[in-house]
């Protein structure tokens, strides 16, 4: 694992176990419509994550949802593990899979654009709307 903040976690049914290294301990939502469709509603995940090393890759399930990302989930129970670019090293990690308790800090919210009206959250946050999400990745 690298420097930083780590967490540990794994599925419902235990066949998977991730080790998350990140840089700080930022939670994002992103309001996109695939994320809403695949978990029921926006995904809450570390977006700072350095590293991560999975256990049970046997289990893991890898669905290429775009032309850019791929969303890995456990085969046996469903869990969602991972949301990951196919080029470059970024991951986003749902935060429920490694919640050990710690003082999470809620500060993004991407595909803004896309959040339906029915939900809204009280923290302040710096709000991307899709297009600048696409803009600052493709600038990275």
């Amino acid at each position: 694992m690298k420097d930083g903040m780590s967490a540990r976690g794994s599925c419902l049914c235990g066949a998977v176990n991730v080790a998350v290294a990140a840089h700080k301990q930022n939670v994002g939502a992103c309001h996109c419509s695939m994320c809403r469709t695949w978990g029921g509603g926006p995904l809450l995940a570390l977006e700072s994550v350095s590293d991560i090393e999975i256990e049970g890759e046997e289990n893991v399930t890898v669905y290429p949802s775009s032309d850019w990302a791929e969303r890995g989930f456990c085969k046996r129970c469903g869990t969602h593990l991972f949301y990951r670019l196919k080029t470059g090293d970024h991951y986003a990690v749902p935060v429920g899979l490694v919640d050990g308790g710690e003082a999470w800090t809620f500060d993004t919210q991407i595909f803004i654009d896309q959040k339906p009206e029915y939900y809204r959250f009280a923290n302040e946050t710096h709000d991307m709307t899709g297009q600048e999400v696409f803009d600052a990745y493709q600038g990275s």
